[in-house]
């Protein structure tokens, strides 16, 4: 066994310790410095990656319109069936649930708690993108409840985007609902956050 390891290229494992190298975990399923890990690793940084960028284009695109549209008439982008008009929305996602603001910040607080628990075991690039988008959309509007008028955890989210005969949202609102989405179809297809397949 040892002489087709060296052949092969595949280091032995040390002697009394059962670690596999090739998934960076030991015998007792604990972590392992190795392959397996550094794969984790960038998957959590896929994931951080994904949140920042949806985080920042949420955050620029709300202050731009904040500063150049509330208060203007609305700007036309594809006639009557897409504009751009600001809206201070107190519920959730598309207009959804103004009474319960406090709520639904720590709703959102929560789910930022969870995509954080379920990063320490992931090893899925699909499943760190759909997370990524669900944590930088969380944020964006979560920003909004903490520090936009009239107060901290009742702030109001600014919503930009109105397509004809559908509610005012806002870009977090829409990684929110493409992270879900990709999350129901990963389901689906049997594939976990991490990176197994299971067939029922």
């Amino acid at each position: 066994m040892a002489e087709a390891e060296r052949i092969t290229g595949t280091p032995e494992p040390e002697p009394g310790t059962g670690a596999d190298p090739t998934t960076g975990t030991g015998e007792d399923g604990t972590a392992q410095a190795g392959p397996g890990a550094g794969r984790g690793r960038r998957r959590i940084l896929a994931l951080l990656l994904v949140a920042l960028l949806v985080y920042v284009l949420d955050l620029g695109s709300k202050l731009l319109v904040v500063a150049k549209l509330e208060h203007h008439a609305p700007i036309e982008v594809v006639g009557t069936l897409l504009q751009f008009t600001v809206i201070r929305n107190r519920g959730a996602a598309f207009g959804m649930g103004e009474a319960l603001t406090i709520f639904l910040t720590f709703i959102a607080a929560a789910v930022i708690v969870v995509i954080a628990r379920i990063a320490r075991k992931l090893y899925s690039l699909p499943w760190a993108i759909a997370l990524g988008l669900l944590l930088g959309g969380a944020f964006g509007n979560l920003t909004d409840r903490i520090f936009r008028t009239p107060g901290v955890f009742e702030g109001a989210v600014v919503d930009f985007i109105a397509p004809a005969h559908f509610a005012v949202f806002n870009l977090a609102d829409s990684a929110i609902v493409c992270g879900g989405i990709l999350i129901v179809i990963l389901s689906f297809r049997g594939l976990d956050p991490d990176g197994t397949v299971h067939h029922d």
